[in-house]
Parts: C-alpha cells; sequence; structure tokens
C-alpha cells in the first residue's frame, strides 16, 4: 500500500495553472517529480466555482500532453473557473491536481495591436486593429477585444539614427488611423505599438516592428 501511494505521489501533476491570451485560455501542468514514465497519461475536469460537480473535457481525457484547451469551456467570460488534472501511469492513479481560481476577463493577457504602415514623404500614418477573441459573431467574424474592454493604443517611434531600444511615445488613444508628421526624409523609422487596458493597468506585449524609410 505504501508503495502505491508514494507512486501516487510521485505521479501527480504539478503546478497546474491557467494561461490566456485574449481569452484562448489553456490549462497548463507539469509532470509529477518521478521521471515520467511513457505511458503516464493525463485527464482533466473543469467547473465554474461555486458549482458542486465536475465536468469532464472529453478532448483531453487520458492524453499524453501537458496541456489542455479550455477556450469554450471558459467562454463566460466574467465568471470565476478552476481546473484539475490527474495522472494515471501503470495502472496507479495519482491524486486531482488543483489550479488557482481562473476569472477570464480579470485575467487573460491582452495581446498587441496589428499595425499597418503606409508613407508619405514626410509622415507615416498608421492602421491599427485590435487583437480579436476566440469568439464569433452570428456572421462568423471573430468578435475584437474592444467589445470586451475599453481598450487605448500606445504607439512608439524608433529612430533608427539613434539608439535601437529609444522607442519614443508618439501617441495614446483610441483611433485606429494615426498620422505621425514632421519626420526627416530619407531616415529610416520602425513602429511599435501596444495595447494598454485602463481598467485593470495592463499593457499587452509590444506589437512585431514595422519599418519604413521616408
Amino acid at each position: 500500500v505504501l508503495e502505491n501511494q508514494d507512486m501516487q505521489d510521485s505521479i501527480k501533476p504539478q503546478k497546474v495553472e491557467f494561461r490566456s491570451l485574449n481569452f484562448n485560455s489553456t490549462l497548463h501542468w507539469q509532470p509529477g517529480r518521478a521521471r515520467e514514465a511513457r505511458d503516464t497519461v493525463y485527464f482533466v475536469q473543469y467547473k465554474v466555482y461555486g458549482q458542486s460537480t465536475w465536468q469532464n473535457k472529453d478532448d483531453c481525457w487520458g492524453i499524453q500532453n501537458h496541456v489542455c484547451d479550455l477556450t469554450t469551456e471558459t467562454s463566460d467570460i466574467q465568471e470565476p473557473y478552476y481546473g484539475r488534472v490527474k495522472a494515471v501511469s501503470a495502472g496507479i492513479y495519482s491524486d486531482w491536481s488543483l489550479s488557482c481560481r481562473f476569472t477570464p476577463w480579470r485575467e487573460t493577457m491582452i495581446g498587441p495591436p496589428t499595425v499597418t504602415v503606409i508613407h508619405t514623404n514626410k509622415s507615416i500614418i498608421l492602421k491599427l486593429q485590435a487583437p480579436r477573441s476566440p469568439y464569433k459573431r452570428k456572421r462568423g467574424s471573430k468578435i475584437p477585444m474592444t467589445n470586451y474592454y475599453d481598450l487605448l493604443y500606445q504607439v512608439f517611434i524608433i529612430n533608427n539614427l539613434l539608439d535601437e531600444q529609444h522607442r519614443v511615445p508618439v501617441y495614446e488613444g483610441k483611433d485606429k488611423v494615426i498620422k505621425i508628421e514632421n519626420l526627416r526624409p530619407g531616415v529610416s523609422y520602425c513602429v511599435v505599438a501596444k495595447t494598454y487596458v485602463p481598467m485593470l493597468d495592463r499593457s499587452s506585449a509590444y506589437s512585431s516592428r514595422q519599418c519604413t524609410v521616408l
């Protein structure tokens, strides 16, 4: 019995946590401290906080991965959820390992906007597009994150003659089309942008850089 108990403890999944970007929410975990046997498989359940019954996630029932997509199951973004995982190896079942409480609206990371650059001789015009959620409108297009949050765009310009890391903030606001003027012809400029959520005081990563020579 003790040996079984040891085995149960040693295969129990560790560090069960939700990770979420633009409401694409996945449950991640690490294998137990036993060197993972080849035949170890995992079973995932989830529930809304306050419910008594756990739901099986059928696509993640007896899987070898250490990740399970729960985007659809956590689509009520104001609700708090839990996930849990157990391992089975050589006929031995571990106990369940529980995640922390996860509320998508509070905890999802917002991605950067998509930036398109159009240049004229002394100015750059930027078109910004908010990141999209995985959830769809009736017509099938994905709902932008601006439907869920009051988002601001932060735009930075990098003059390539100067230090690479020197990002000068040139705009913060909601406009989707921005004109940056009084730039020097013949100089290469790069633009990066972030999405900022004032209510949560949270910024996205920088967008990929878009560069142009005037």
